[in-house]
């Protein structure tokens, strides 16, 4: 199937191009600004769908709304006509068509135009009004207030909010693409509207909160609650938007005699996830538990995890290796030890069921072997 998409270097554009080449049946021809003239005309000749999302929406004159959301599509259209082409035609549109402005007129002047042309050449089209999209690439301190939120706040700088309490509807990018991708194979010979899903409202204050939770609880190793739709791509936009010398950090390490301790991730709710390196020879634990469950996956090296119920003393043993992915679970109420065999330093990760507390360990020192 070949695609011709306009606007292909736009935020959309880039993330359908990409979406769009994973795909093994689609030929992708990109068009921008920047493209040589005949690229369009290229296109117009050979494409089964067009996906059209060239647009303005900041320009510095009035008048360019008309020449960058009508004219542009108009273009194309002409172009189709003369080579006597019925691809589907897939319309970037916007809610604001609804409103009485110079980028809602024009936006609502390039829907009528694809609806006269769809009816008169018998073309099928399909007309996405999008709200506000956000996503990984979208252009901060430009017409995304989430992508402005998440550029700052990653780096520091200070956000501007006029009104908190203003409510906004957005859709991700992702969601976008994909339903872009839904409507390309249909070939219903009329024009009609179609709709992403899932959409989001939300208020400016709330925005701004749940983006500067992300990065204060990166900070403290806390993994926000990623249980709504919504956080998720959220979380998934702010981290888009670290800055490519920031991936990295280092933790924070607890080291003694036995060797070296850090924790990795916690979360409220699903506890916490920490990596232990341990010197041949040495034995970590001797303690149990109440309440917290754990569990142990060997790494690197070899290691004999040992076990002795606080209330029969029945002794328990597993030995584990880092050749193997093998998990061992620690139940309440037994005491556990777990010691290096060598040849070579012990790496173990380690999840509990609670994240630390130092007012209410849950650990008690327990002797495994008296």
């Amino acid at each position: 199937m070949k695609i011709l998409i306009t606007g292909a270097k736009g935020f959309i554009g880039r993330n359908l191009v990409v979406a769009l080449r994973r795909k093994d049946d689609a030929d992708v021809q990109e068009f921008d600004l920047d493209s040589v003239p005949r690229t369009l005309d290229e296109g117009l000749a050979s494409a089964d769908v067009i996906f059209h999302l060239a647009g303005v929406n900041r320009p510095q004159k009035e008048g360019e709304f008309e020449e960058g959301n009508v004219n542009s599509l108009s273009q194309v259209l002409a172009g189709l006509e003369l080579k006597k082409k019925r691809p589907l035609i897939v319309l970037a549109s916007s809610v604001q068509a609804l409103l009485d402005n110079p980028y809602g007129r024009s936006k609502r002047r390039a829907e009528e135009l694809l609806f006269d042309y769809a009816a008169r050449m018998r073309t099928p089209a399909r007309i996405f009004r999008l709200p506000g999209v956000f996503g990984k690439w979208c252009r901060p301190n430009y017409n995304s207030v989430v992508a402005t939120f998440c550029y700052n706040i990653a780096r520091d700088l200070p956000i501007q909010i006029s009104d908190p309490s203003k409510t906004i509807e957005i859709v991700h990018v992702d969601d976008v693409v994909n339903a872009f991708i839904e409507v390309k194979g249909e070939r219903g010979g009329e024009a009609a509207f179609a709709e992403v899903t899932p959409s989001f409202q939300i208020t400016l204050d709330e925005l701004a909160k749940i983006l500067g939770a992300f990065k204060n609880n990166g900070k403290m190793l806390r993994l926000a609650d990623l249980s709504d739709p919504f956080h998720r791509r959220l979380f998934g936009t702010y981290v888009s938007y670290l800055p490519s010398d920031g991936f990295s950090h280092s933790l924070e390490s607890k080291s003694d005699e036995r060797g070296a301790l850090a924790e990795l991730l916690k979360a409220d709710g699903h506890g916490q996830i920490f990596v232990s390196r341990t010197k041949l020879g040495i034995t970590r634990g001797n303690h149990y538990h109440d309440l917290k469950v754990e569990k142990f996956i060997v790494l690197e090296g070899n290691a004999v995890i040992r076990f002795r119920h606080m209330s029969t003393n029945e002794i328990s043993q597993y030995a584990v290796s880092g050749h193997e992915f093998r998990i061992v679970d620690i139940p309440p109420g037994w005491a556990h030890s777990i010691e290096n065999v060598g040849p070579r330093e012990l790496i173990v990760l380690f999840w509990s069921s609670e994240v630390f507390d130092p007012a209410r360990p849950d650990t008690y020192a327990a002797e495994v072997l008296k």
